[in-house]
Formats: structure tokens, sequence, C-alpha cells
């Protein structure tokens, strides 16, 4: 998500996320993510040991796999037992597939819900193990553990599908997290629309936000946690049909 003054709500999990991690940390045995669209590996001829995941690139992704008239759904913070089943109801209603950036404390504590969101044909990324706006200004080995913790605690919790794409929380990139992330397959995430849906400014808003900032880019930014999430779902209903009838079609994030 974009920053939005610190942790936010992330702040009261980030004591069990240091304990979460450390179980995570544990974690040695990978299953290898295929490149198809869906991220699903049937496993024919795998090895004891999988392979390592291919490096990507390390720029920021905002470009659609769809072209000049694709768009990129991307859905930050969950999952969450409320929001993400109304969000994976509404993507489900329009064909739309979309990108979930997911919190490694969430993702463990949801898992029925990441490997939901996988089977509904969606991908994954790494949002981080807590959500720490301000990883930027942190040390190498913190940014490491955030980042490839929450991967761990992630593909576990999907049975085995390993996130495509790495979003820092609230954009706090850095040279180090970028090469991280894209050494373990991950291409660094941004935005172009952020709806500002985190902040409840109604669903016109919301709505009003992405019709007139669609020339910003492809990548919207909408959130699935973190609160009431009402307002999401209600704009995303209006908002995809919207999309479609302007000839947008929907994609993936370019990798």
């Amino acid at each position: 998500m974009a920053r939005h003054g610190g942790r936010g709500w992330y702040g009261r999990v980030l004591a069990a996320a240091v304990g979460v991690t450390a179980v995570a940390a544990a974690t040695s045995v990978w299953t290898a993510q295929a490149g198809s669209t869906d991220g699903r590996n049937a496993g024919a001829g795998a090895s004891a040991r999988p392979a390592a995941p291919a490096p990507v690139s390390v720029g920021i992704a905002h470009a659609s796999d769809h072209g000049a008239r694709g768009v990129n759904i991307t859905i930050d913070d969950g999952p969450d037992p409320v929001w993400t089943p109304q969000v994976l109801d509404v993507l489900r209603e329009n064909g739309v597939k979309a990108t979930f950036c997911m919190v490694g404390t969430q993702a463990a504590a949801h898992p029925d819900l990441v490997k939901a969101v996988v089977a509904a044909g969606h991908r994954l990324c790494d949002h981080s193990v807590s959500h720490d706006t301000t990883m930027d200004t942190k040390s190498k080995s913190y940014q490491s553990q955030q980042i490839l913790n929450a991967e761990r605690m992630i593909t576990k919790a999907s049975g085995g599908v390993r996130p495509q794409y790495y979003r820092a929380p609230g954009g706090a990139f850095t040279p180090y997290s970028r090469h991280l992330a894209a050494s373990r397959g991950m291409r660094p995430l941004g935005w172009n629309v952020d709806t500002k849906d985190f902040e409840l400014p109604g669903t016109e808003a919301i709505v009003s936000t992405v019709k007139n900032q669609m020339s910003n880019g492809p990548t919207l930014l909408f959130h699935d946690a973190g609160g009431d999430r009402s307002q999401t779902v209600a704009a995303l209903r209006e908002v995809l049909p919207w999309l479609k009838e302007q000839g947008y079609s929907f994609g993936f994030p370019v990798r």
C-alpha cells in the first residue's frame, strides 16, 4: 500500500511477526512455481531439491502484460477473512484476474485464503512480513528478513506456489531490496493509480480517482485488509465493468 504515516494497523502485529519469522526462517524445502499465468506447478518429474527461481528484472514494474490497453488490478495487505472472500467474488463475477500483495503474517494466519486466491488463478506478491513502511531506513539484514521470510510464509501458506512479485510497504524500496527480490524471481512492483481506499474516502471518491487517473498508467492499487474494506468492494463492482466499457483488458504486471 501507499505510505500512510508509518506502520498503521500493522504495528500491533509486529511483535508476533518476529516470532513467526523465526519459524519461517527454518523452512528449507521449496516447491518451485512454474512460469504459467496462474503460477501452478503440476510437479511432474520434480526433484527432491527444486531448482532455484530464475532471476527477473530489478526495475520496478508498472506496465501490463496485456499491452497499452491492459490494466493490472493489485490488492494489498491481506488476506483478510472478511474482505478477501468478497473481493474474490467481485473479481470472479467480472472475470478478472488480479495480483494479491500479501503480508507474511496475514498469509500465515489464513492459509485457506491464500490457497483460494491461487485456485482462482490470481498471482501472489510478497508484501513483507510486517508491513513496515520504514524498511528503506533499516539495515540490509532487516530488509532481507522481511522479504525472504515473507516469501517463505506465503509459499508455505499457498501449498507451494511462490510469489512472483515484491511490493515494498509504502513503496519503501531500496536498491538492495529490489536486487534481493529480483534474485528470488520476484519482480519489484509499483503502482500508477493509488485509489486511496485505505483512507476510507467513500466509494464515489475511489471510483472517481480511478476514472480521473487512468492516464497515469495501468497498475491500480486497492486493499483487502487493514480495516473496513466495504468501500473497496463497492468501488470494484463499479470500476471493473467501467474499465471493460472503456476498452481495457485485464492482465498481470510484466515480469
